[in-house]
């Protein structure tokens, strides 16, 4: 009888919606020995698994406002940090933003101000792109609770921040190869 259990896929979302680190370490550290999941497979598994709905692993942790979960994935090698969601156009920061929002007074309280805005912070931190406009044409900036001035203030400063990187980069290529944009801190 072949060994029947949950898949990598059905792994990594499942330890998205939970924010459960334990299991998607177990996932990252072992995907060799319990998969035979070599180094580039599970980079794809990481990048190309979807739920139902065509949400990637960074979105279903961002809507669920899994810090740590996000924290882990964001550290692996070639993970893509803004795919888009099937539904809506999203990238994970558009998902993390709703998950914001949707957040009562006293489920901020309980989780911290430092906590919530961490979710949104640690994905522009990762290189989440804060000028994608998903189907809407919202950016994630459109999609904040216009109350929520930090955090409006947060991702305009990001757009710039982007905008000022894309400009030095234009003005540098005549320099020759620098490496990676994504290697710079």
């Amino acid at each position: 009888m072949a060994d029947e259990g949950a898949t990598p896929r059905e792994l990594l979302l499942e330890s998205c919606r939970r924010n459960n680190t334990d299991l998607l370490s177990d996932l990252l550290h072992h995907s060799k020995d319990h998969f035979s999941l070599s180094p580039s497979q599970l980079t794809d598994v990481l990048n190309h698994s979807t739920d139902g709905i065509g949400a990637h692993a960074l979105h279903v942790a961002a809507a669920c406002g899994a810090y740590e979960v996000l924290d882990l994935l964001l550290d692996q090698e070639g993970l893509e940090v803004d795919p888009l969601d099937r539904m809506e156009g999203d990238t994970p920061l558009h998902k993390a933003v709703r998950w914001v929002n949707g957040l009562d007074k006293g489920e901020k309280e309980e989780l911290g101000e430092e906590r919530v805005r961490g979710v949104v912070e640690i994905l522009v931190d990762a290189g989440c792109d804060p000028r994608i406009r998903n189907k809407a044409k919202l950016k994630p900036f459109d999609l904040v609770d216009p109350r929520n001035t930090e955090l409006r203030s947060f991702l305009q400063k990001a757009e710039y921040s982007f905008l000022m990187s894309d400009d030095v980069v234009q003005e540098d290529d005549d320099d020759g190869p620098t490496g990676s944009g994504s290697d710079s801190d």
